[in-house]
């Protein structure tokens, strides 16, 4: 039989593991054991917890996360960006997000999910690009705090009247819109549209380039997260140096076909729509395609590029020889912001790289990286410092993909630059130092290593986090 006990959370009340969690460890164990909880917990308490990550004041995370948050940046030129607070969130957080071009108009590519229920700024910002062409996008607008899905043509005509209301303050006014839209947070409820309206016209003028409002910016478009995601670099192509920043937000329904829950980059290089929408699709796969915290997708996944050409130079196109240069930039860009958003996992304590290596195809060892980091029993085990590899190998075992179970082999490897730990070579099992093991576990950053022994030399990485008791499925998310 397997109990829950209840536990004080670091917020000071009691919580206790998702229904979902239950299901999934019943199934998990077999139909032969039982699960129960070991008391009634009160809602009261739970709804607590939950509400009290949503109002988590991201300006001041704790110690841990703080070290992912940027005290400065190189950012691009010819942008100025800001984050404010409108009225969405009740508790007062920053909760609009705006970024312009103020120099030049941009070329823009975005992608989104996949979920067949689009929220209403996905489905505006879709119809922007496709009547543009991705040529002439001014900007965008996001509001945290509500995610405008679901909302019917009342939902609609809000995420247009943010677009038009936004594009009317930049001075870009034409057919089907200049500015991209997003929204996050609570589905099912119509925004307080008024005073989003009154927020764009009042602080459209507070822009500026400056590190803090980047860093404001990034705060704005955050509901659960714990801390702001926010990376910049510089690139060179040709002899000039360009730079690219970048901003995520997410920690709950993580495991996307696509993206995460919002991201953008915007970028002083001129690049064409058609070069920015292949590098952007290009960079997804080894970043927002290879992460998963909870398994879910949501209803508004957007990821936007934009590129005003602030920097001068030749446009650079998706067959010219400095496209390599720009897709590597927004390739690593993606990659970092995608990371984040694993270490901010609602209920995370540790970040896992799983490695699959020598699978007969890539598809094949991203499959079986991804049932890894899916997997119940592995991410508890990991959460409990518990070195028990037969939880990953019974996961490899059902991925559905080919391997020789006498060749494949497992392996916990440090980040400390220290010997990794082997417990499983060529099908069989290794001796396994028990002490050495329980230091390489308690380790914030944690790497998995799966050789499958097929000879087919195809290998994949995927990002996850641990499942602790902290975990928070929303079931009370407003707020």
């Amino acid at each position: 039989m397997f109990r829950f006990f209840p536990f004080q959370n670091k917020y000071g009340y009691e919580s206790d593991l998702s229904v979902n969690l239950m299901h999934n460890l019943k199934r998990s164990v077999g139909t032969g054991m039982k699960v129960e909880k070991s008391k009634v917990f009160s809602l009261n308490a739970t709804r607590r917890f939950r509400q009290s990550r949503c109002k988590h004041d991201v300006s001041s995370p704790s110690q841990g996360k703080a070290r992912h948050v940027p005290q400065h940046g190189t950012y691009p030129m010819g942008f100025k960006t800001g984050g404010f607070h409108c009225g969405v969130k009740k508790h007062g957080g920053l909760d609009l997000a705006l970024l312009r071009s103020t120099e030049k108009e941009c070329n823009a590519a975005a992608v989104f999910t996949r979920n067949l229920f689009q929220a209403a700024p996905v489905q505006v910002s879709k119809e922007t690009l496709e009547v543009s062409k991705g040529i002439g996008v001014s900007g965008l607008v996001v509001n945290s705090g509500c995610a405008n899905a679901v909302t019917g043509q009342g939902g609609l005509r809000d995420a247009q009247a943010m677009r038009d209301c936004f594009d009317k303050a930049s001075s870009v006014q034409r057919a089907g819109g200049s500015s991209l839209v997003m929204s996050t947070g609570v589905i099912g409820q119509r925004l307080p549209i008024d005073s989003i309206l009154r927020g764009i016209q009042h602080d459209q003028k507070k822009l500026d380039s400056s590190h803090s409002h980047w860093l404001d910016c990034a705060k704005a478009i955050c509901t659960t997260d714990t801390f702001p995601k926010l990376v910049s670099r510089e690139f060179g192509v040709s002899g000039k140096t360009y730079r690219i920043a970048g901003m995520a937000k997410g920690a709950g329904m993580i495991h996307p076909n696509m993206a995460t829950l919002l991201g953008f980059m915007a970028t002083d290089a001129p690049v064409s729509p058609t070069a920015l929408q292949k590098a952007l699709v290009d960079s997804m796969e080894g970043s927002f395609h290879s992460i998963s915290i909870d398994g879910d997708s949501s209803t508004n996944d957007t990821v936007a590029l934009l590129a005003n050409g602030a920097a001068g130079g030749k446009l650079i196109e998706e067959l010219s020889e400095d496209y390599v240069k720009v897709q590597e930039a927004v390739a690593a860009t993606a990659e970092d912001l995608a990371k984040l958003v694993v270490r901010d996992g609602e209920g995370a304590t540790k970040f896992i790289s799983i490695v699959v290596q020598d699978a007969r195809s890539y598809v094949d060892a991203k499959k079986v990286a991804s049932t890894i980091a899916t997997s119940t029993l592995v991410k508890t085990a990991l959460f409990g410092q518990d070195a028990n590899w037969g939880r990953i190998l019974c996961a490899t075992g059902y991925a559905g993909v080919a391997l020789d179970p006498t060749r494949t082999s497992v392996s916990f490897v440090p980040t400390d630059g220290s010997p990794e730990l082997r417990v499983l070579l060529n099908g069989e099992p290794e001796s396994v130092d028990e002490a050495r093991a329980a230091e390489i576990l308690a380790m914030e950053d944690l790497e998995l290593v799966v050789n499958l022994g097929t000879n087919g030399g195809f290998a994949a990485t995927y990002w996850t986090c641990d499942l602790s008791h902290e975990v928070s499925l929303r079931e009370t998310f407003r707020g």
